[in-house]
C-alpha cells in the first residue's frame, strides 16, 4: 500500500506564505498524478491543484490561480504546494492525494484519486 503524509501546515498571517509537503512511502508502481484538495469548516472538499508525473501538466482552481504553485520531486516521492499571498478564506484542512491511473480529464476530480493523506491544518489570520 501507499502512505501519504502531509506536513508544513500551521498558522500564518494574511499575505504571508507557506509551503506544504507531501511525502509518499511504500511501493508506487505507476506514473501517478498528485493533487491537493482542501476542506474548510462547513464546506465540501474542493480541488486546489494537481500535477502530472512529469510535472509538465498542472491544474489550479480559479481561487488559487497565480498564488499557489504545485511541484514535485519524483526521486523523493514528494509533492509540494507553495502558497503565497494567503487569504483568510484559504483556511482549511489540506489533503494530498495520489492518482495511480491519471487522465487529463480526471486530475481535478477527488473521486478519481486512490490514496489520501490525513491532512494538515492551514489557518490564515486576518
Amino acid at each position: 500500500q501507499v502512505q501519504l503524509v502531509e506536513s508544513g501546515g500551521g498558522l500564518v498571517q494574511a499575505g504571508g506564505s507557506l509551503r506544504l509537503s507531501c511525502a509518499a512511502s511504500g511501493r508506487i508502481f505507476s506514473t501517478y498524478a498528485m493533487g491537493w484538495f482542501r476542506q474548510a469548516p462547513g464546506k465540501e472538499r474542493e480541488f486546489v491543484a494537481a500535477i502530472s508525473w512529469s510535472g509538465g501538466t498542472t491544474y489550479y482552481a480559479d481561487s488559487v490561480k497565480d498564488r499557489f504553485t504545485i511541484s514535485r520531486t519524483n526521486a523523493k516521492n514528494t509533492v509540494y504546494l507553495q502558497m503565497n499571498s494567503l487569504k483568510p478564506e484559504d483556511t482549511a484542512v489540506y489533503y494530498c492525494a495520489a492518482d495511480l491511473r491519471p487522465t487529463t480529464a480526471s486530475m481535478t476530480k477527488a473521486s478519481t484519486y486512490d490514496y489520501w493523506g490525513q491532512g494538515t491544518q492551514v489557518t490564515v489570520s486576518s
